[in-house]
């Protein structure tokens, strides 16, 4: 992996000392046009708080040997490759999908799609570990070689346990998404494995700003899969073969991520609040949070699968590609609004400009649904689908209330609340509850997109209410957990 020097500027930050907010007496004046001296500009507190974040930021990228500077200059070597690269990620892992739904038919796709929704459900894990490690690396760069020690020890611990337990439970799964096929099952078990160790590496690699082998992981988890994956079912049409590309393909990410990480750290100070048992309850109540979000988005596909004909579930999984597309089409939305709804005196405006710009973009693509049928129905598999042509606009409706709510549950995991999870759960709980006594694909459809519209006027209204409280309070985290 290339390493990046630091610029000039950083050097400059990182030589300078300040204390008690006042920056280094050998601080220059700048010359007036007219002769003599300006005197420097006032320090005030949130400045110099914000000056000696830069210092510790750079000093202990030194000190922990990542040497990758934040750079905002250049696309390709600051942030914004970060959104091309999870733009190649989206359209190379929504285009297997559109493959796989044109050569497999409604029938294999349709239990194609729930193996997918299981594993976005068991990501969670990996998402978790990735927030963690970022947030953790981020706030305290003094001990990002502790961090990074402790979150990569419990990564490779926790991803083969899931594993393990996943084969164990192969037969539940094999019954539950009623596949009639143990191999394929156990294709979750083991595609399980690097997609968890992914999310530490991410992390890590999140948290020090080191951009650019961070994108590389992000094209390398969706590039293999379209490239494996549709050459495994073109040779043999098959949910399997197609789960097997899957697996196959999440494995690059993690040796990319391994290359990344393979330096030795130079060993720093520890901290208590960095060990094991407060990174894993950590990872656990972000499991928590997100736990919740992935099974309510994907658990109408599994209840389709056992409620609905194999023909309509088919059909279901199909409107579904176009929610999937309208949900992971702003993500690059969550990625930068992320760090600002962690301030307390940002987080009211990001949440809302964040949540404006994710309705237009749904907005736009439930028009497209509604007024370009046979545009739309090329996207979610060709003629075979047709039968749902005039219903996508709804699937369309569901990807924006799923976008919006995953990011308010962020928002949640940004400020640390509790209750409004609980609500998450009751919505899921709703669906598969009531769906199972349902049998049609329109009764089906109206559930879900109903229970997610309430949801998402519940969390809007207690977030809206609850963000001033906590910002009026200083952010006081005590506060923001009653919220």
């Amino acid at each position: 992996m290339p390493e990046w020097p630091e610029t000039a500027a950083e050097k400059t930050i990182a030589g300078r000392t300040f204390g008690s907010g006042t920056p280094s007496a050998h601080r220059p004046h700048t010359a007036r046009a007219g002769g003599g001296l300006t005197p420097p500009p006032p320090v005030t507190a949130g400045r110099a708080r914000r000056l000696r974040v830069c210092v510790v930021s750079a000093e202990a990228r030194r000190r922990a040997g990542s040497t990758t500077p934040r750079v905002s200059g250049s696309l390709l070597r600051g942030p914004g490759a970060i959104a091309v690269a999870m733009a190649v990620m989206n359209v190379t892992t929504y285009g297997f999908t559109i493959i796989a739904a044109r050569v497999l038919g409604p029938k294999s796709y349709g239990a194609l799609a729930s193996l997918l929704a299981t594993l976005l459900v068991i990501g969670v894990l990996q998402l978790s570990f990735q927030a963690t490690a970022a947030r953790r690396i981020s706030a305290d760069p003094d001990h990002v070689a502790q961090i990074e020690k402790t979150v990569l020890g419990v990564t490779y611990r926790a991803s083969f346990a899931i594993g393990l337990v996943l084969l164990v439970l192969t037969p539940l799964v094999n019954r539950v998404l009623k596949l009639d096929s143990l191999s394929t099952a156990a294709l979750v078990a083991v595609t399980a494995v690097p997609l968890t160790i992914m999310g530490g590496q991410a992390g890590v690699l999140q948290g020090e700003r080191r951009w650019w082998p961070l994108a590389v992981m992000y094209v390398a988890s969706g590039l293999p899969r379209v490239l494996i994956g549709t050459a495994l079912i073109l040779w043999h049409p098959n949910e399997t073969n197609a789960m097997l590309g899957v697996t196959l393909g999440a494995i690059p990410p993690v040796l990319l991520g391994w290359w990344a990480l393979r330096r030795e750290r130079v060993p720093g100070v520890t901290s208590e609040k960095h060990g094991l048992r407060l990174v894993m309850k950590e990872v656990l109540h972000n499991s928590q949070a997100l736990l919740a979000f992935f099974a309510l988005s994907n658990a109408d596909v599994i209840v389709a699968r056992n409620v609905l004909p194999e023909h309509d579930a088919g059909l279901y999984a199909g409107g579904l590609i176009l929610t999937k597309a309208v949900l992971f089409l702003p993500q690059f939305v969550i990625v930068v609004a992320f760090p600002a709804m962690a301030a307390a005196e940002e987080r009211r405006s990001a949440l809302t400009r964040s949540l404006a710009l994710v309705a237009g973009l749904g907005l736009c693509a439930t028009l497209g649904a509604l007024l370009l049928k046979d545009l739309a129905l090329v996207f979610v598999g060709g003629d075979e689908y047709r039968e749902i042509a005039s219903t996508l606009w709804v699937f369309a409706i569901l990807g924006t209330a799923l976008s919006m709510l995953q990011l308010l549950v962020y928002s949640v995991l940004a400020r640390q609340g509790r209750r409004p999870v609980y609500l998450v759960w009751a919505a899921f709980l709703t669906v598969v509850g009531v769906g199972y006594f349902l049998s049609s694909l329109d009764a089906l459809i109206t559930l879900v997109v109903t229970t997610d519209v309430v949801l998402l006027a519940l969390l809007l209204a207690l977030s809206l209410y609850s963000l001033p409280r906590a910002a009026d309070a200083g952010a006081d985290i005590a506060d923001e957990r009653r919220a």
